[in-house]
């Protein structure tokens, strides 16, 4: 009977350390998906700011944003992003997701670097990673507390619920999220 258990304990182990590696490899590879896509989407913002100033960036955003999102999303991942203030009523967290927005708060208060806020789980058959998105300076001219009147008009009319206002330098802004199915 006790080289039963032993035996049982060994493989639970065994089990263990390969889901715990294989999350580590779909977080290395979900990381491999978010990095292009948000230096794409930071390019894509900064070009319509220079363009345009933030009005032109908020629509280079409400058009391009889901775009590049959907190029993003391809091996298998649903690439998006979230966040407890949406801006887009379609980028709504659902519960993992809200779950997870409310622990990065946590974790930021407690003192841990938003930059490095991240979780992966397995969620129902799918692997679930969400990455911490900070606010930078850059962002306040459309999220900030003192937008200007042309801001203020170009939210009005491309996300009537727009939530997504209010934040400082380093707040969160929101998250990364990726799903992906497995086998």
């Amino acid at each position: 009977m006790k080289n039963i258990i032993l035996i049982a304990g060994l493989v639970m182990s065994i089990a263990a350390a390969q889901a715990s590696e294989s999350l580590a490899e779909l977080s290395k590879e979900a990381k491999s998906v978010i990095q292009p896509f948000a230096t794409n989407l930071q390019a894509t913002l900064k070009k319509g700011m220079q363009e345009s100033g933030p009005e032109g960036a908020i629509l280079v955003c409400n058009t391009d944003a889901p775009e590049l999102a959907e190029q993003a999303s391809e091996n298998g991942w649903l690439v998006r992003r979230t966040s407890l203030k949406t801006r887009n009523a379609d980028n709504r967290p659902d519960q993992w997701e809200l779950e997870t927005l409310l622990e990065f708060e946590q974790r930021k208060a407690a003192g841990e670097d938003p930059m490095s806020i991240a979780k992966a789980q397995v969620v129902e058959g799918e692997f679930r990673f969400m990455k911490a998105i900070p606010t930078a300076e850059a962002c306040t001219a459309c999220h900030g507390s003192s937008l200007n009147e042309g801001v203020q008009a170009k939210l009005s009319q491309l996300y009537p619920e727009d939530q997504a206002v209010g934040f400082k330098v380093g707040d969160l802004r929101g998250a990364f999220t990726l799903r992906k199915v497995l086998e």
